[in-house]
């Protein structure tokens, strides 16, 4: 960086505001998301395969834009502009849900919430690299993270006291009020992003001299790890109907919902600042074993402690996967590439998570939610001994 930035909590000012708004809006999607497989299949009525692909295609759809998006945002250098795009999709998206009568519409929405998603995940995930001090990415991603999953501790709260507040009027009803409230904080963080966040990306030399760290053949196989490791990647609407399952009402539900985040937001910054020294490899490896017994304990739980330990590993597993690989991609990639080498994990992961949650589906209507959890618990375990073969660098 050209100029010393203002920093606070020892990362930069641009970062910090980041997280904020990550805040914000995991915030409003948070507030909706618990309460979206019993919209589906208790409002909507839909069955299991259809419900299990529908939320597969909701975690899927935003990557396929990412790498796009992520190579359009290096080669004009503004990542601000983009990353206003897609939050303020998202958060139009998410307070139209309020208005869906069948699965297609409601689809639809979530569909454009994550095309916004795609759109501002590359650029954001690029600036936040671009704004790091050399050598610290991991605790920038770390703490973006936790901030991130702070709103997702934050949105089930506020779910459940909206849930309370509005107890008299029928599901449909409250479910549809929930839906529209959950836009004000996505509104909030738009201000915050026009007013305050600075783009970094003109600080960078402008040429594209090409996706050399694409043809390396060690992030290609990480990559491919990357795509066995998503086929085992259950959306989070699999671990509430595991609960609902179990006899737990849509309140306690969203309170094991809850305690993933809590662990997800406590273990994703100590685990970023971790990462730099201790090796990001080596964390994500480790993080392929924690999901294979995430899904295990999910698998086999009959009871309420059985529960809470898988929604524990399950907040540990998450927190690894979805900050270290981001650094990891961020610290290989060239200066003039970071958002495109960024957007290829993005999209790798996200065309596999689809498939991931149909199987999973397909599993659960045709036998068991146990068999489901424990073919995911085979595909991560499959992701951990393939990391094993993952060059040290490229």
């Amino acid at each position: 960086m050209e100029e010393k930035e203002r920093k606070i909590f020892g990362i930069s000012w641009n970062v910090f505001l980041l997280g904020i708004v990550s805040f914000l809006n995991d915030m409003s999607s948070e507030m909706i998301n618990p309460i979206v497989p019993s919209y589906l299949t208790g409002v909507l009525r839909e069955g299991q395969l259809v419900s299990g692909s529908v939320m597969g295609a909701i975690e899927s759809m935003s990557s396929l834009f990412k790498v796009a998006f992520g190579y359009v945002s290096d080669r004009f250098r503004k990542r601000k502009a983009f990353v206003l795009a897609g939050y303020a999709l998202s958060t139009l998206a998410k307070g139209a849900l309020a208005f869906t009568r069948y699965w297609w519409d409601f689809l639809t929405l979530r569909a454009l919430d994550r095309v916004g998603k795609g759109i501002r995940t590359a650029p954001r995930d690029a600036l936040i690299a671009e704004s790091s001090e050399k050598g610290k990415s991991g605790k920038s991603f770390g703490f973006h993270r936790m901030m991130d999953t702070l709103g997702a501790v934050a949105g089930p709260l506020a779910a459940i006291a909206l849930i309370e507040l509005l107890r008299g009027l029928p599901k449909e009803t409250m479910y549809r009020y929930i839906f529209l409230l959950s836009a004000i904080p996505g509104l909030l963080s738009l201000f915050v992003i026009v007013l305050f966040v600075r783009d970094r990306g003109s600080e960078v030399k402008k040429k594209i001299k090409g996706i050399s760290t694409l043809r390396s053949r060690g992030l290609q196989l990480f990559l491919a790890v990357v795509a066995v490791g998503a086929l085992g990647r259950y959306s989070y609407a699999f671990t509430l109907w595991k609960a609902e399952e179990l006899g737990f009402t849509v309140v306690q539900g969203i309170a094991f919902y809850a305690l993933f985040n809590l662990i997800y937001a406590l273990s994703a910054y100590p685990l970023g600042v971790v990462s730099d020294s201790f090796g990001k490899k080596r964390l994500i490896t480790i993080g392929f074993l924690v999901a294979t017994l995430a899904s295990l304990a999910f698998a086999y739980a009959r009871d309420f402690y059985t529960l809470v330990v898988a929604f524990v590993l399950y907040g540990v597993y998450i927190a690894i996967e979805d900050t270290i690989p981001r650094a990891y991609m961020a610290d290989l990639a060239g200066e003039h590439e970071k958002g495109t080498i960024i957007g290829a994990y993005h999209t790798v992961f996200g065309l596999f998570v689809f498939p991931a949650s149909v199987i999973a589906g397909y599993l659960w209507q045709a036998r068991s939610l146990e068999l489901a959890f424990t073919y995911a618990a085979l595909m991560n375990a499959l992701a951990f001994v393939m990391m094993f073969f993952v060059p040290e660098s490229h």
